[in-house]
């Protein structure tokens, strides 16, 4: 597999190896000798979605009790967005997007102090996300998916939403005593692993 650094200090995208012949495809989806020299362990939790077309989730944390997560798509394809609400984050505010698709197999890792979203881009989509703690429904977070000062460009209209997502603050909104803090030791792949990756 191959990892590359983001925008976002911490955020990684995960290119795994994928073997392909007449039959369909296969690829390791986690192995924690591997995962864990890029510094993603921890994980407690396990959770899967099924959303048809034009579906928008996010965009979610949770805090105190905040998550790691390392996402990807098992069926279909989406949009997925990562937006920094680390106080003190060089890149506070900023968001990134990757497609992350059963076709290309690509993970995206969330270090903790990372808002989530995504839209399903493809008829339905099956998306896989492992967590550093489990959900806790009194910690459980959002900031509005149209957060103009955000900005994101979201790829469809008028977007298939929950009534809490719909009514979730502005990230001006949210006091920053609410936010997670950036931990500049734990954000590039030199400092996780110990040494440049080869």
């Amino acid at each position: 597999m191959e990892v590359m650094e983001t925008e976002l200090p911490g955020v990684l995208v995960i290119e795994p190896r994928i073997f392909r012949d007449e039959r369909g495809s296969f690829l390791e989806t986690w192995r924690e000798e591997q995962y864990s020299a890029a510094g993603i362990t921890g994980f407690r939790q396990d959770n899967a979605a099924i959303s048809k077309r034009g579906v928008l989730r996010g965009l979610h944390f949770q805090f105190p009790e905040p998550q790691g997560k390392l996402v990807m798509v098992l069926h279909g394809e989406v949009f997925d967005v990562a937006v920094d609400i680390r106080r003190r984050s060089p890149t506070f505010g900023r968001w990134i997007s990757r497609i992350l698709s059963a076709d290309n197999g690509r993970q995206l890792w969330l270090p903790e102090g990372i808002a989530h979203g995504y839209q399903v881009l493809s008829d339905a989509a099956v998306f896989s996300y492992k967590c550093t703690r489990p959900f806790n429904p009194r910690f459980d977070a959002a900031i509005r998916f149209d957060d103009p000062a955000i900005g994101i460009e979201w790829p469809i209209a008028d977007p298939i939403t929950s009534a809490k997502d719909r009514s979730a603050p502005l990230l001006e909104e949210i006091p920053t005593a609410s936010l997670p803090s950036f931990d500049p030791s734990a954000t590039s792949i030199e400092a996780i692993s110990g040494g440049p990756r080869p």
